[in-house]
Parts: structure tokens; C-alpha cells; sequence
């Protein structure tokens, strides 16, 4: 499989500390040591996941080199649902008007990027499929509750589109080269540490310090998978650009994995925790920056203890 390009969307308010200051009285070095977070996005009233995703999608058209009726798959991704009938994916099968395909929209919490290309991963090996389109898109500031002292600073909105392939399209595409996911809903408290209940509340994380642990333990295990899966090492891998969910988190992976900050995409500290869009919206926000040869590993962590890596290779 081939990644050929990718296109975001970010609402155009901007959140930042102070108004948490202000809310609850956590400070700015409060947050920032805890999270890495000093900005985040948030979607305006007349805005949903879906029509960020749309958005996303107008972005990614601007930079394909094919007819996007060529399409014959579409996967939506995301754990904030605006409808829970008309799926995200069905809101962009009706704005592309390309009828009659697979349309299927899946939820694993923030780990739902990855789960989404396997999907495709299994109608390009049945031969239902040879181009799909995945896109990603969270309204976490829909659901959150921005009083909660907890969870209430962590979340940003935004949405972003990937166009797969089967086959090569162009040079600059991404080889995807391996790609696993799991889930690991038996360890720790994986079935109450980060939960949206619509009908009870908003989004709340009452076990923050079981989510770090078992996030520290399999974002750097699934990306050694993903790489032994290829005949590769940590030290083969160029970038890595884990589940955006806390600065400490990531920088504790690329510890584990013995890797350099350096090598550390991540947009959490101006975004905040954008859920399964966030590693969509760092491919497109550093597109230009692979060269050839180089190789991404995208690793995820998410509510469930959903989990899972992916390798690419400019």
C-alpha cells in the first residue's frame, strides 16, 4: 500500500492557557509541565466532525494527482461522532458525490487512524478496493467538560485526509510497510480510564496516571514490532510520530526507543490532544519535510487501550 498525499483542517480559535487560568486557576507552567500543551484548536458552533472532515478532504483534493472519482473506498475515523447514523464517512461520500462504494466509518478511540488503514489494508487484499480514502476527525471540544480540572485542558479539534493506494501513484508517495494494531483492554483500568459516555457526561479521564503507564508500554513495544516485522531496528528509523496525548508520553517512547528528540514529530504543544486526527494532521503538517529513503514510524495509544504501529517509507 501507498500513502499518496494528506490534507488538515484546524478551526480557526485558538485556546490557549490563560483561559484555563482563568477558568480554574491552572497556571501556564501548571499544564505545560504536565502535558507539553500551550495552544489548542477549537471547532466554532456551526462546526462538527463532520464538516471538519469535509474540510480536510478540500485540502487534500488541492494535491492529488488523480481524479478523486477513482475512489472506490472511504473509512472515516473518530470517536466524536456528530451523527451516530449518518457516519463521518458517509457525510463524505454525499459532499464528493461518488456513488455506490464501500463507506464504513470505525471507532477505537485515539488509536482509530490505524485501524482505519487496516481496513483498507484488508479490501486491497480481497481486490474490493484500489484506492481508498481515510479521514480523521475529532470534535473533542463537543463533548469535553472545560471545567474539569483533569481532562478539561487537554483536548484541541481538527480533522485530517489520507488518499491510499494499491499501487504506486507518484514518487513522493509513502510506501506503508508494515502496519499492526491491538487492543489490551485486559491490562490496568483500560475500561475506565478515559471514557465518553454521551448519555452520562462529556469526556473524563479519572485514571490519567494507568493511561501514561500503559501508553509508555505499548506505543514503544508496537513500534519494535512494526520494525522486526521488516527486519529493522529502532536505529533504522528517521521520524516518529506517536499519538499526540501528552508531551511526557512521547518523549518517554523515544526514551524507550532510544531515540533523540530530534526525531520527535509533534504538534500537541499547539494543538492539544486532537485524538486519532493528531498523527494524520503531523504527516500533513511535515509532508515536505521526508526525503527519500527515510522512514516514519506512527505509533498509537488509545481509550480501550486500543494500540497499534505503522511503518512508512519515503
Amino acid at each position: 500500500m501507498f500513502l499518496h498525499q494528506v490534507g488538515h483542517y484546524l478551526p480557526e480559535q485558538v485556546v490557549d492557557n490563560e483561559h484555563f487560568t482563568k477558568l480554574n486557576g491552572l497556571s501556564d507552567e501548571w499544564i505545560v509541565q504536565r502535558t507539553g500543551i500551550q495552544l489548542r484548536r477549537k471547532a466554532a458552533s456551526a462546526e462538527n466532525s463532520h464538516t471538519m472532515g469535509v474540510e480536510a478532504v478540500k485540502a487534500l483534493l488541492d494535491t492529488i494527482q488523480v481524479d478523486i472519482n477513482e475512489v472506490d473506498l472511504i473509512v472515516g475515523a473518530t470517536y466524536t461522532a456528530y451523527d451516530a447514523i449518518v457516519t463521518l464517512g458517509h457525510a463524505v461520500q454525499h459532499y464528493l458525490e461518488i456513488p455506490d462504494i464501500p463507506v464504513v466509518t470505525i471507532s477505537s478511540a485515539c488509536s482509530s487512524l490505524l485501524n482505519a488503514i487496516e481496513v483498507v489494508e484488508g479490501y486491497f487484499a480481497m481486490n474490493k478496493a484500489t484506492k481508498a480514502l481515510v479521514i480523521t476527525s475529532e470534535h473533542n471540544t463537543g463533548y469535553y467538560n472545560e471545567t474539569d480540572t483533569v481532562s478539561g485542558h487537554l483536548w484541541g479539534d481538527g480533522a485530517a485526509a489520507l488518499l491510499i493506494s494499491k499501487e504506486r501513484i507518484s514518487e513522493g508517495d509513502l510506501e506503508i510497510r508494515a502496519l499492526l494494531t491491538g487492543g489490551a483492554a485486559t491490562s490496568g483500568k483500560a475500561t475506565e480510564a478515559v471514557v465518553l459516555r454521551p448519555n452520562e457526561r462529556g469526556v473524563i479521564m479519572p485514571f490519567g496516571r494507568d493511561v501514561f503507564i500503559n501508553a509508555c508500554t505499548y506505543m514503544p513495544k508496537a513500534s519494535l514490532q512494526v520494525l522486526e516485522r521488516c527486519g529493522l531496528t529502532a536505529a533504522d528509523v528517521d521520524y516518529v510520530l506517536p499519538h499526540q496525548a501528552n508531551l511526557r508520553i512521547s518523549m518517554n517512547v523515544m526514551n524507550t526507543l532510544g531515540l533523540s528528540a530530534e526525531k520527535l514529530i509533534s504538534n500537541i504543544q499547539y494543538l492539544g490532544n486532537t485524538g486519532c486526527a493528531g498523527c494524520a494532521i503531523g504527516l500533513s503538517e511535515n509532508w515536505s519535510r521526508f526525503h527519500k529513503g527515510e522512514k516514519i514510524v506512527i505509533t498509537v495509544f488509545g481509550g480501550g487501550y486500543s494500540y497499534g504501529a505503522m511503518l512508512l517509507q519515503k
